[in-house]
């Protein structure tokens, strides 16, 4: 796999640039790894299908599938239910206590002709015998599994209090085939890795994508023209348009919050320092100034400041600095090597990959205690990105001589493996949150 220090050291590379934005079906693997622990026993009823083809989304597994990923809930199996109730008023409260189920999910989905559905569904407290959330809405056919999803959030954010991120997506990178005949492809997913799109395939690398703040844009690094060059495409129009292409390194692009500014890593003026680009004005603005190797921008929360990673000290490290410029400050000081950082939604914490002498691994920096904490088990992490909630982290790893992408919980006490077939999977990006139904 590839980190952003490694794009240092890359060559002139020459690119064939083949097509966009062609759809493919994911055939994905989730795996729970050692560690999990017992969530909210929850209870999910298959929804009753009124006039809807067997061959249509059953609801109740999308859901059933989201709450397991998350690691908040224990859902129960099927196989135990002593009842299939589609609404409130037919729910035997006795038969969910007898198998401990504290949480019920119970629904229907109706054909309505002209390719729309509509769909209603009822969460209910078992031991109270009393409705949370009562709801229906009107979808087209092809979105019943999106339904399902925003379905998902809604408990989600019902029984945990935190905005559930089931409706979202992510962004990353696959690499086909061996050497010299590799082909790179970026694509975007639904966040538990269904319905993947091709935006960008190349014979050369593609790296770092990185989401607008409104999720409608990907910034990216491909290597065109024997260098390597910064895009910003559209995800709707596919409209992409360059910008950054100066002699010698372009790499590592991150939003500001507001969407108006890109910060990158180039070393157009010899050595690769951060810089911020106006994407309004086209002015770029050098944000640091050392003789070490800056790079992997990212923007805190209020965008009043960025952090980095830096060999300033020796050992790559964690740096932080104003947005309007200034010395930097070193936040890391454990461990041999502290990388790849971005803030929490809510800017206390910092995810990171940290190796503490055990290998890399996910790390969380505390920004109220200034410590790294390791949270993942394996020892080949890369590329680690926040869940917009806050509560789950997607990186890169190997596992079994291939490539995958992982989940572990803000905790480190649930972690998961998502499993691709055609190729190794890497570098991903989750999307902000996307507008719901």
């Amino acid at each position: 796999m590839l980190t952003q220090l490694k794009q240092l050291l890359f060559s002139s590379l020459c690119v064939g640039l083949l097509a966009c934005a062609t759809p493919a079906y994911a055939v994905l693997t989730i795996v729970i790894n050692e560690g999990k622990v017992a969530g909210l026993p929850i209870s999910i009823v298959p929804f009753a299908m009124v006039g809807v083809s067997p061959n249509e989304q059953q609801p109740a597994d999308v859901i059933d599938a989201d709450l397991g990923f998350s690691g908040r809930f224990e859902t129960i199996p099927r196989a135990n239910f002593r009842s299939a109730p589609h609404d409130f008023k037919s729910v035997q409260f006795k038969d969910w206590r007898l198998i401990k189920s504290e949480a019920l999910v119970v629904g229907k989905v109706i054909n309505l002709g002209n390719s729309q559905y509509e769909i209603r569904f009822r969460l209910i407290d078992v031991y109270r015998e009393k409705e949370l959330v009562k709801q229906k809405f009107v979808v087209p056919a092809n979105k019943l599994r999106k339904a399902a999803h925003v379905i998902s959030d809604i408990i989600y954010q019902n029984l945990t209090g935190t905005a559930g991120a089931f409706d979202t997506k992510i962004a990353y990178i696959t690499v086909q085939g061996k050497e010299p005949e590799q082909h790179y492809l970026l694509r975007v997913a639904d966040a538990d890795g269904w319905g993947p799109k091709t935006i960008l395939e190349s014979r050369q690398p593609i790296l770092s994508p990185a989401w607008s703040p409104d999720g409608r844009r990907l910034a990216y690094v491909s290597f065109e023209k024997k260098r390597s060059m910064v895009f910003i495409q559209d995800l709707s129009t596919e409209k992409r348009i360059r910008v950054a292409e100066f002699p010698g390194l372009n790499s590592a692009p991150a939003w500001s919050p507001d969407g108006k500014k890109l910060a990158l890593t180039l070393s157009k003026d010899g050595n690769p320092e951060i810089y911020i680009f106006d994407l309004a004005t086209s002015n770029l603005r050098r944000l640091t100034r050392h003789t070490a190797i800056d790079t992997e921008p990212s923007w805190s929360p209020d965008g009043s400041s960025l952090i980095f990673t830096s060999g300033r000290s020796g050992k790559a490290q964690i740096y932080q600095i104003s947005a309007a410029g200034g010395p930097a400050k070193r936040l890391t000081f454990s461990g041999s090597y502290n990388a790849g950082a971005s803030f929490s939604p809510d800017g206390r914490t910092i995810v990171l990959i940290t190796n503490q002498g055990n290998g890399d691994k996910v790390g969380i920096y505390s920004t109220k205690d200034r410590m790294v904490r390791e949270l993942s088990r394996s020892r080949h992490d890369e590329s680690p990105t926040f869940a917009p909630n806050g509560d789950m982290i997607m990186y890169a790893t190997q596992q079994d001589g291939h490539n995958v992408l992982a989940t572990v919980s803000i905790n480190g006490q649930v972690q998961q493996t998502l499993k691709f077939q055609g190729g190794s999977v890497m570098e991903p990006a989750w999307s902000p949150f996307n507008l719901k139904l």
